[in-house]
């Protein structure tokens, strides 16, 4: 899922690898959990598939595996978090979020609970599963929910950075993140602040803006762009709720074209947060890289990226237009 060294007179970001964002989670958990006993776990029998069994089998009385009963486990989260505890409620993607899409609302965001819904194999990435499993809607669904923050990691390592920062926060957050491997390069330096964007590569002709795995294919195509002496700004947006307006605004002025690319439905999503953001503030060229109102289908994850258009190339393809439309 591409290559390996992004090389550039500000910075160098190197692939240490390729490592799963879920693994992340399920480390991160780990760790946590032994720094904060009020960290509780939450799963809906998928402990294996979200790297939640270190934390099962550190803290059993920690740990509440819910079964098949996704709507249970959010209510059982919501109880705990009046209790003081901070629930780490964990499920794939489509049931953690379009299943239990009323719990979430009526007893986290409208009751204002701290409760993490921890949400993995979202995507196309989600592969041979299909369209049932690979939702493309939930970071949508989520950020349209008053009081719910929305965090989406670039990698293995911010994933683990992510958790750190969001067991801090207080009120209900949802964190995607998902099955495959992809390349592990941003930095502890790069630091984690919930609504503040990382920008990985500077630039004054256009601006990607990117989240999840896409932020990896925005470097790949800032790196061939630059051998043409074009200069490409990428901006990983880890949080796309609260977005980072002011790094939005910045780029539109300094850039004056933005293009943004997500594994996810170009409605409702980063791109429509982006374009929001320029609509009240400083409109310019936007083009957007995402699945454009479809669902998916069962296939292997680069096949499908390719498909559904969300590869490096037609991040490069959007950049010339955008560029075109400055």
């Amino acid at each position: 899922m591409g290559e390996n060294i992004i090389d550039t007179a500000a910075a160098a970001y190197v692939s240490r690898g390729n490592k799963a964002t879920r693994t992340g989670f399920g480390e991160a958990l780990l760790e946590i959990g032994r720094e904060n006993s009020a960290v509780v776990g939450l799963c809906a029998d998928l402990t294996g598939s979200l790297n939640m069994n270190q934390f099962r089998d550190a803290f059993p009385d920690r740990f509440f595996q819910t079964g098949i009963a996704e709507a249970n486990m959010i209510s059982m989260a919501a109880g705990l978090a009046t209790t003081g505890k901070i629930p780490f409620a964990a499920s794939f993607a489509v049931f953690a979020t379009g299943r239990v899409y009323d719990q979430i609302r009526q007893s986290l965001c409208y009751s204002n609970l701290n409760v993490k819904v921890c949400a993995s194999h979202a995507g196309l990435t989600l592969g041979e599963d299909g369209a049932t499993h690979q939702i493309l809607e939930d970071i949508g669904l989520m950020r349209g929910l008053p009081r719910m923050t929305v965090v989406v990691p670039c990698d293995y390592s911010e994933t683990k950075r992510a958790a750190r920062a969001i067991v801090q926060h207080i009120g209900p957050l949802y964190f995607r993140f998902g099955r495959p491997n992809i390349p592990d390069f941003t930095r502890d330096e790069d630091g984690f602040e919930i609504g503040k964007s990382i920008e990985l590569h500077p630039g004054s002709d256009v601006t990607v803006i990117a989240c999840g795995i896409m932020v990896w294919k925005a470097l790949e195509a800032a790196r061939i762009l630059e051998k043409e002496g074009v200069g490409v700004r990428v901006i990983n947006m880890h949080t796309i709720k609260p977005v980072d307006t002011l790094a939005i605004v910045r780029a539109a002025n300094d850039t004056g074209a933005i293009v943004t690319a997500e594994e996810h439905q170009i409605y409702n999503g980063l791109g429509d947060a982006v374009a929001g953001v320029c609509a009240r503030n400083i409109p310019v060229p936007i083009e957007m890289v995402g699945v454009e109102d479809q669902f998916g289908e069962s296939g292997k994850p680069d096949d499908l990226l390719e498909k559904y258009k969300l590869t490096t190339a037609d991040i490069l393809e959007k950049i010339y237009l955008a560029l075109r439309r400055k």
